[in-house]
């Protein structure tokens, strides 16, 4: 049953108390609206509206505890936390994989946690582009994240290819925003023969367009190339089931809608058939190194037999502390019932926006729910930089992209309807 929207604020109302994830926003803390001063007690008049978790997501309540607790193990057992810390730094990350695969659609030996993601992005496109002289081109949607795009770009000329030749970008056609399915699996048939990788990002940061992850990996084997994502956008936001899709391998950032904290630790994922194979080409490193033999010290890289071979370094514990008090939140509230407060929310948005007549703009993320997460791409012709600051001056957190963008992003699990009322509202005063 479709749900029926109005633009007031009893709409909201009723929304907020027939949702029952409401109560998870309690576990997070809200930014305070811009030149707010810090009282004794925060009103919600005082908290920002915060619509930006596609770019770092909010603090967890009891992050400051966990953080606490690796503090303390430091202080009071240093070197000896490795093994005696509440959680063991020496197997620290170990906890976060099985939560992370639930989120992702994998199996647990397939998911990792290390790094950062264009750092992991190298790692496995170290295993995963081997170009040749007749397979040695890369398809991506044109527009991608930049640090995608230098990735690719510097990877290509390593290999000693041109990348005006080598990487093929699947670009909107004239006069439009985003890229139509049809269009990324013609030009993956059509270089079928000379194609070696294609590389996607989950949903495209700038439009927030949701690529059909599936679609894309069939149609990459049936052409002989492999198949790997970028998930920042994706992970913690839309339900995904990699494992079944059959992809090789994605790689993801935690700061985002996992609310990991700044700089927290990315992960990866390996297809088993990859993670389990001993031999498959990767950088080893002291830390993928089989447990049982790594303290030998001998020469000779024995990885082990899951996604966690490719980790390099020291696990990073304090990159990953912040993430271990967000994850059990996902597992609570459920990846599928987010997802399904997140399309009522976004719809819910982009039906009050399209009330407004005093603001002029385009929203060019997909209207269909299955096309998109919890972001809706705002395009601006003009003023959209000098609109972005009176949003900000009006308490409301979002983000600017040029050209003309404005990503207004609810998370669902910590943003109410009457958030998005608010945001409305505000914007509707407009002059």
């Amino acid at each position: 049953m479709q749900d029926t929207f109005d633009t007031t604020q009893r709409c909201a109302q009723l929304f907020d108390r027939e949702d029952k994830l409401q109560s998870f926003r309690s576990r997070f803390y809200f930014p305070l609206r811009a030149g707010a001063d810090i009282p004794s007690a925060i009103s919600p008049r005082q908290m920002a509206i915060y619509f930006c978790g596609n770019s770092l997501g909010l603090q967890p309540r009891g992050t400051e505890d966990v953080i606490r607790q690796e503090l303390k193990d430091w202080q009071d057992l240093a070197v000896g936390g490795y093994m005696h810390a509440k959680d063991p730094w020496l197997t620290c990350q170990e906890p976060l994989r099985a939560p992370l695969a639930r989120i992702v659609g994998a199996l647990e030996d397939e998911v990792t946690v290390m790094n950062a993601l264009t750092v992991n992005l190298h790692i496995l496109l170290h295993s995963f582009y081997h170009p040749g002289p007749d397979r040695y081109k890369i398809i991506m949607e044109a527009g991608a994240f930049p640090s995608d795009q230098y990735a690719i770009e510097t990877q290509v000329k390593w290999h000693g290819y041109d990348p005006t030749d080598a990487i093929i970008e699947v670009r909107p056609r004239e006069g439009e925003k985003l890229i139509r399915e049809e269009d990324i699996l013609t030009a993956i048939d059509q270089h079928r023969d000379s194609l070696a990788l294609v590389l996607f990002g989950g949903i495209n940061y700038y439009t927030g367009q949701l690529f059909d992850i599936a679609a894309i990996t069939a149609a990459a084997h049936a052409a002989g190339a492999f198949a790997g994502f970028d998930l920042a956008h994706v992970i913690g936001n839309v339900p995904i089931r990699l494992h079944d899709w059959d992809t090789d391998f994605a790689v993801w950032c935690s700061y985002k809608y996992l609310n990991g904290g700044p700089g927290a630790v990315g992960g990866a994922y390996v297809h088993e058939r990859y993670a389990r194979n001993r031999d498959h080409i990767r950088l080893g490193g002291w830390w993928g190194n089989d447990e049982a033999i790594r303290f030998k010290m001998e020469k000779g890289f024995v990885p082990k037999s899951t996604a966690s071979g490719w980790n390099l370094s020291t696990n990073q514990v304090f990159n990953m502390t912040a993430l271990k008090a967000s994850l059990p939140i996902f597992d609570e509230a459920g990846i599928d019932r987010l997802r399904a407060k997140s399309i009522k929310l976004t719809a819910y948005l982009a039906f009050l926006l399209q009330q407004l007549t005093n603001l002029r703009f385009d929203i060019i993320t997909p209207m269909d729910p299955t096309q998109r997460g919890a972001q809706l791409s705002l395009f601006f012709k003009e003023h959209g930089k000098a609109i972005h600051q009176k949003m900000i001056e009006s308490g409301i957190t979002v983000d600017y992209r040029e050209p003309g963008v404005i990503r207004v992003a609810p998370a669902p699990l910590y943003n109410s309807f009457q958030d998005v009322y608010a945001f409305y509202h505000i914007l509707a005063h407009f002059e």
